[in-house]
């Protein structure tokens, strides 16, 4: 892996993961009785059910921080107690009798779909809602069988979803539970996992708004949202000016109830004073998909531009907004036409001709053509379109250009001799045959004059 990952980030998120019970929630564990954090709801006042006291009366003993955080959250306020959500329903297999009253574990977006139904509906048509699909992809195979099955259950089921198999009497299979994973198949067919994003049991806004919750899932060599966020004018805005983002108010619309700063929610899911509903459905603004080999438009991607293009004009002027948007897909234009696609017809080249196996990564042409697609070249595709140039070029197209002409080009020509010709003359890469007189003399003027040789 050539990318040098921002070790901040990637020791917060390990925080959010492992620390959900308490820096999710943005709570602090108390030390002492003295130290127990102050409540934003008094106790006395909170309208709990009998049922719902019941379980107070237990957890304020055995699980004290999550009964605290509770106490300080919407639900709290809103008499939504322990009862209001894990009240089993009638359809769930995965319930048991606790107490004397039939207990979910697992509260799945059945449950909040109780008050929260459109979000549900919303969530269910997205692609996160769709994410345990990865299964049976390359990612999967990379995962499943070349690395081992144990690390999938700690690493990608985690942020993609596992299928949670339950037992019974309250129990689940080890290997698909403890999860939170965006896409998690739940027992009663839901899929999904709201406290993903809104972490239990405070189950904030502010959290869910906040770019490193994002960031939990969205990091790394393969998908560097967060780390191209902070690079990013957009994200440096944000770092300064967090305390100013409103992220506690019921209402959060850009240009209304905030200014200083987008966040991933701003750009992918939140309001506009011409369209104040917010979304649950974070492929809405997307116009392209950069994730497979070679880019393609989503479906509807003129609507879903139009969309996300509402929500720039807040804040830039049109030309502003449409030449950044020339210049994002002639980008993504360069990497499909000069990269993915001739790579992916010299993969395919290679197996009619029987000189690759259909095994994936037993040969290491197979790891050059993944790591040019799936790391480098979703890492130039994805810079451009968050506007970080640096993941663009030495994390993007420097790295993609090195494999295809120093590894992938050669290995090929190894395999099948002359697989590559029509690739290799096309104009695009007649520099490889030698620069011109003109050409060298202007690089050796720049750098005379550049560094006064």
């Amino acid at each position: 892996m050539r990318i040098k990952l921002n070790v901040l980030n990637v020791v917060v998120f390990d925080g959010l993961i492992l620390c959900s019970a308490l820096a999710l929630a943005g709570q602090t564990a108390p030390t002492s009785k003295s130290a127990t954090p102050k409540k934003d709801v008094a106790v006395a006042k909170l309208k709990i059910s009998a049922e719902g006291q019941t379980c107070l009366d237990c957890h304020t003993g055995t699980t004290p921080v999550l009964v605290q955080q509770w106490q300080t959250s919407e639900h709290a306020r809103q008499g939504v107690d322990c009862y209001s959500c894990h009240k089993a329903n009638a359809d769930d297999p995965a319930v048991f009798d606790h107490y004397g009253q039939k207990i979910a574990v697992i509260v799945t977006p059945k449950y909040c779909a109780r008050c929260h139904a459109t979000e549900v509906s919303q969530y269910e048509h997205s692609r996160h809602a769709k994410a345990t699909q990865f299964i049976g992809s390359m990612d999967n195979v990379l995962g499943e069988i070349v690395e081992g099955a144990p690390a999938v259950q700690s690493e990608c089921r985690q942020c993609h979803g596992s299928e949670v198999k339950y037992l019974g009497d309250g129990k689940f299979d080890s290997t698909t539970w403890p999860n939170s994973g965006v896409g998690r198949v739940n027992p009663d067919g839901s899929t999904g996992s709201c406290s993903a994003c809104h972490g239990r049991h405070a189950f904030s806004v502010a959290q869910a708004r906040q770019p490193e919750t994002c960031g939990k899932c969205h990091l790394g060599p393969d998908h560097p949202q967060i780390e191209i966020y902070n690079e990013s004018m957009h994200g440096v805005i944000y770092n300064a000016n967090v305390d100013k983002m409103n992220l506690n108010s019921k209402s959060w619309i850009v240009g209304k109830d905030y200014n200083a700063a987008p966040t991933c929610v701003t750009c992918h899911m939140g309001g506009t004073p011409n369209h104040p509903a917010p979304t649950h459905d974070t492929g809405t603004h997307l116009s392209w998909t950069l994730r497979p080999a070679v880019s393609i438009r989503q479906p509807n991607w003129e609507q879903n531009r139009a969309a996300m293009q509402d929500v720039c004009l807040n804040c830039h002027a049109s030309g502003l907004v449409n030449n950044f948007y020339k210049q994002y897909d002639d980008t993504v234009n360069l990497y499909n036409s000069k990269y993915g696609e001739p790579a992916t017809a010299i993969m395919k080249k290679l197996a009619d001709a029987h000189k690759i196996t259909p095994t994936p990564f037993d040969t290491q042409i197979k790891w050059d053509y993944f790591e040019l697609w799936h790391h480098e070249g979703r890492r130039a595709r994805m810079g451009t379109a968050m506007m970080g140039p640096d993941f663009t070029q030495w994390h993007g197209f420097y790295e993609v250009a090195q494999n295809f002409y120093m590894r992938f080009i050669p290995d090929a020509e190894k395999l099948m001799p002359g697989v590559t010709k029509d690739v290799m003359d096309s104009p695009d890469n007649l520099w490889m045959k030698g620069l011109t007189k003109e050409q060298i003399q202007q690089q050796i003027e720049y750098y005379k004059k550049r560094y006064n040789q």
